[in-house]
């Protein structure tokens, strides 16, 4: 049962790219998919599509869906939960058939959305109500309202870390590369755990762009010959964190063995310590610790280990968008069901995770950042599209998992090559991409 959230960039998919002359969006409509004014014009059946195959199983969908009709009686919702959420609705996007509302797939670059999704409104109306809009900006239009903002950090079991004898957060990587070592020395617990099997969670530690230098436009300035993994580059701290972690033994000492369901259970048991990943896993852990009878204030959230300032920052970034297909035949009902979802479900905040709507609280979960002044930095999507280019042309994929597999393997050996190789690999392949994409 896979129950990740994940925050991803567009990848590359001609299978996609390819469709926009064939089924792919280039004979529909563009015209905006507006709610109406009165609930009782929506109705017709929608079918969404969603990656939580856990809450569509346990039912938790259908009662959103009850609760939705409430004010929207003459729309039916379907749900129809797909495992390899983004494998499957690639492959889907190539007919006019991919549900009413569904989740931007990261395999559609930004600038093609208008092939596939109707516009929900200007980027102007939307973004005074809602975080992350310009996300999915494209010509001043937007195409996709997040479901919910996550901030970046490390879930860590805080009883095993006092056991070890920190009490403190770190302020920089040696401190937290000395107090996993504590762990290591004075527990029982593996130090950190990778996720390196699923392969996605690793990603995550791309969402720490911006927290290192508590720059909200970083991301947007990979968008150029920048040799991103310079030293003193945001992606070289990160990237050299993750590889001295692996390198001093302090991780599993097989990654191909990981399992992500099993990890939250390890993690709620003390099992092991610290994980890399978003804000929304912190509620998956606590409910772990719930099953497995332990207590799930144990379960803690710290900020990447850097400060600037004398503070932290954790940047905060749109989990998956929901869009309208521009093919359905319900837009207003679809409108309707993202609407009311993001607005007055409750759904961000059950999850813990930071809600789009701006006038939304931010969630308890992230109360030890609220309580030790944490700084929260809304990532720019402003260049998304170009350093997408540039990502893909280089083929290095700071979304997907492929090169920090080999960035572990490299540190743990299982891959011959030192990491100043590696980086200046990655930087050679960047520049040049930067150099000559688009032309």
């Amino acid at each position: 049962m896979r129950t990740k959230r994940t925050v991803t960039g567009a990848l590359v998919a001609t299978a996609i790219l390819s469709a926009a002359g064939c089924g792919g969006g280039g004979t529909a409509s563009g015209e905006t998919a507006k709610a109406p004014a009165d609930p009782a014009d929506a109705s017709g059946t929608i079918k969404v599509l969603t990656a939580r195959t856990d809450l569509v199983q346990n039912g938790t969908m259908a009662r959103y869906a009850a609760e939705f009709n409430k004010t929207y009686p003459k729309v039916k919702v379907k749900f129809e939960a797909l495992t390899d959420y983004e494998g499957e609705v690639k492959i889907r996007m190539n007919t006019d058939d991919y549900g009413d509302v569904l989740m931007i797939p990261a395999a559609v670059a930004k600038n093609d959305y208008p092939k596939f999704f109707s516009p929900l409104g200007t980027t102007a109306e939307l973004s005074a109500k809602y975080r992350f809009s310009d996300k999915t900006d494209v010509g001043g239009k937007v195409y996709g309202i997040a479901q919910f903002g996550t901030a970046n950090g490390f879930v860590y079991n805080k009883a095993v870390w006092k056991k070890a004898g920190v009490t403190k957060w770190p302020t920089t990587p040696e401190e937290f590369l000395t107090d996993l070592r504590a762990v290591e020395a004075k527990t029982d617990a593996l130090p950190y755990y990778t996720n390196f099997k699923d392969g996605w969670p690793l990603t995550a530690w791309s969402n720490n762009i911006g927290s290192v230098t508590c720059d909200a436009k970083a991301d947007d300035k990979l968008a150029g010959a920048v040799s991103p993994w310079k030293k003193g580059g945001e992606l070289n701290t990160i990237d050299s964190l993750l590889y001295d972690i692996v390198k001093g033994g302090l991780s599993e000492k097989d990654p191909n063995t990981t399992n992500w369901e099993a990890s939250k259970g390890m993690i709620a048991q003390g099992k092991v310590a610290t994980m890399q990943l978003g804000s929304w896993a912190i509620t998956q852990m606590q409910d772990a610790a719930k099953k497995a009878g332990r207590n799930p204030a144990d379960i803690g959230f710290m900020p990447f280990p850097v400060q600037k300032g004398g503070k932290y920052c954790a940047v905060l970034a749109s989990d998956y968008q929901q869009a309208v297909n521009i093919h359905s035949s319900h837009k207003a009902a679809a409108r309707a069901w993202i609407d009311w979802f993001t607005d007055k479900s409750g759904y961000s905040a059950t999850e813990g995770a930071v809600p789009a709507l701006k006038s939304a609280p931010m969630p308890s979960t992230l109360k030890d950042f609220t309580d030790n002044d944490v700084s929260y930095v809304e990532r720019s999507e402003a260049k998304t599209g170009e350093v997408n280019t540039i990502d893909n042309a280089a083929e290095i994929g700071l979304n997907k998992p492929d090169y920090r597999q080999k960035l572990v393997d490299l540190a743990r050996g299982a891959q011959k090559g030192s990491l100043d190789d590696y980086f200046a690999d990655l930087d050679k392949r960047w520049d040049e991409a930067a150099r000559t994409a688009g032309s």
